[in-house]
């Protein structure tokens, strides 16, 4: 198979939780190169735990995961570090330096892991800012811009080193219709633009459906359905139904278990509580 056709990120049969509770039991996907893969599912169904284990900051207790054909678990140290630096990272709300510039946040991992001059980088800098719609307020203060243009200061940072891959952990997350918008447009168009492969973790079904060329539902410890968002959309697996239709019920439940009503209203030693 040619490199280019090659999936850059594969899981195989890979387990992890923690102690006695599993995560993700024996899940195999691909992400397919150049596209925009969405990974969605119920809260705590091991969305950004997949995202940790690309990373290298989790290790997966049986399986693989594989960047680039290699086994991230086999990676020293700094094949580890150098695997990283290919990867972008969009943090849920930005996670922007509060102390630091519009400028200055998007320069900092250009000045950690490269000895560019400053005009480069300050070059470089203004090119991302520029591609998000930010050059005009690189001076600004976190504190002094809004939650979108924060989220979009926080990917011009995740691409200043040109990454082959961009994870989004949750990047619509507390973001007005506008600013949405205008971020899922941002995530596919640099997709594009930058020949990127991109990882969107999202509960926002419509947005993500809509820039997404592949979706990923997890569910349960395992894949609860993928394919194409048309193909997600007309699953019959009574969960992906409940997800995709926003249903209160359903195999997840609105109750947590309880134990019955009659126990927790009825008679206490022939009285009333």
């Amino acid at each position: 198979m040619d490199a280019s056709e090659s999936p850059l990120v594969e899981f195989r049969d890979l387990v992890f939780g923690y102690g006695s509770r599993a995560i993700l039991d024996g899940v195999s996907f691909t992400v397919p190169r150049g596209k925009v893969t969405a990974l969605m599912g119920a809260s705590g169904g091991g969305k950004t735990t997949v995202l940790r284990l690309i990373g290298g900051q989790l290790r997966a207790l049986k399986g693989e995961v594989r960047v680039n054909g290699q086994d991230v678990a086999r990676f020293s140290e700094q094949e580890l570090y150098a695997a990283r630096r290919r990867m972008g990272m969009l943090f849920q709300f930005g996670a922007l330096f509060t102390d630091m510039s519009v400028f200055e946040n998007v320069a900092f991992p250009l000045r950690e892991h490269t000895d560019l001059s400053d005009a480069l980088i300050r070059d470089i800098v203004l090119m991302k800012l520029d591609a998000v719609g930010l050059r005009g307020a690189r001076e600004l203060m976190p504190s002094e811009v809004s939650g979108g243009m924060a989220r979009r200061v926080a990917l011009a940072r995740a691409i200043a080193l040109d990454p082959e891959l961009v994870m989004y952990d949750e990047p619509f997350a507390g973001l007005d219709p506008i600013s949405l918008g205008t971020a899922a447009r941002l995530i596919r168009q640099l997709n594009d633009t930058l020949a990127l492969t991109s990882i969107v973790v999202s509960h926002d079904l419509e947005e993500t459906f809509r820039i997404a060329d592949h979706v990923i539902i997890l569910a349960n410890g395992s894949i609860a359905a993928q394919g194409t968002p048309d193909e997600v959309r007309k699953s019959t697996e009574p969960l992906v139904h409940q997800f995709v239709n926003a249903l209160p019920d359903g195999p997840v439940h609105f109750h947590y278990p309880a134990v019955g009503v009659e126990d927790d209203f009825g008679n206490v030693h022939g009285g009333r509580r």
